[in-house]
């Protein structure tokens, strides 16, 4: 267990945000990292970025919670936990780990898409966390999402080349109702939940300021992962128990190393 101290605010889910997440497909603003916790956090995304080898571009690799003893406690905070239980009930594992940066003038762009539509999931009801370890807002290209958009099945997602992308599939911009583009403001040490349904991405980070969060990924016990197209995915619990026993578990890492690509087992980490 890390040593973070915990914002006094850290809650349970209301019954509003509950209704909220189910109509909305998230919710943001919920208090975790207390201010001294998010100078840690931010020392420490310091030291993640440094061990990665170089040519490696943070936002393309996965999987820290394999790779990083710390960053697997980190995912294992009970504030984070009881906010996640809250929406995926009391038996949910974690598969991923990822940190997403956009450094000051930064150019990329994570274009307009359905995280659902990656994963070889089923059902399809991962939650996803979002943690601010910088301050997010529209200056500096936090994440935006379109409201009720996990409520209308799968769009159609296309490929798009474009070297600034992050991601190479994309929603065609005539499909976004811009009326219900909502931009997920978060102080650092806070954190949002989104469905893994939901529209969202974020423009170029054209600010004098870095936006730096990183997300954990979890499941309900009842979610599968067909192994035939992601034969590296293992489960790690979280919370309850798994009745199921549909997916691989992995190693909970003991040391401290850095992916290296964005699917590994964890067997790939000593």
């Amino acid at each position: 267990m890390l040593d973070l101290k915990i914002d006094p605010r850290a809650r349970r889910l209301t019954e509003a945000e509950r209704t909220h997440y189910a109509e909305r497909g998230y919710v943001k603003n919920l208090p975790v990292f207390a201010p001294e916790a998010v100078a840690t956090l931010q020392t420490q995304f310091r030291v993640f970025a440094a061990r990665l080898a170089p040519g490696v571009d943070i936002n393309r690799v996965n999987m820290w919670h394999k790779a990083s003893a710390w960053f697997h406690a980190l995912c294992r905070t009970p504030a984070i936990l009881d906010y996640v239980e809250d929406i995926a009930g009391p038996d949910f594992y974690q598969w991923g780990g990822q940190f997403f940066v956009k450094y000051p003038g930064d150019g990329s762009i994570v274009p307009w898409h359905q995280d659902a539509q990656y994963w070889p999931l089923t059902p399809r009801r991962t939650v996803t966390v979002w943690l601010a370890i910088h301050d997010a807002d529209e200056a500096n290209a936090a994440m935006q999402v379109v409201a009720g958009s996990h409520r209308e099945g799968m769009f159609r997602h296309r490929t798009n080349d474009d070297p600034n992308y992050v991601l190479a599939q994309e929603v065609d911009a005539a499909a976004i109702r811009r009326e219900d583009v909502v931009t997920m403001d978060l102080r650092a040490g806070e954190i949002s939940l989104h469905d893994d349904g939901l529209l969202h991405g974020s423009g170029a980070n054209m600010s004098d300021r870095l936006r730096c969060g990183l997300t954990m990924r979890f499941s309900p016990t009842a979610v599968k992962a067909d192994l035939a197209v992601w034969p590296t995915f293992e489960s790690y619990m979280a919370r309850g128990v798994d009745r199921f026993r549909h997916n691989p578990e992995g190693r909970i890492p003991t040391g401290e190393a850095a992916p290296s690509a964005k699917f590994q087992h964890s067997r790939d980490f000593a």
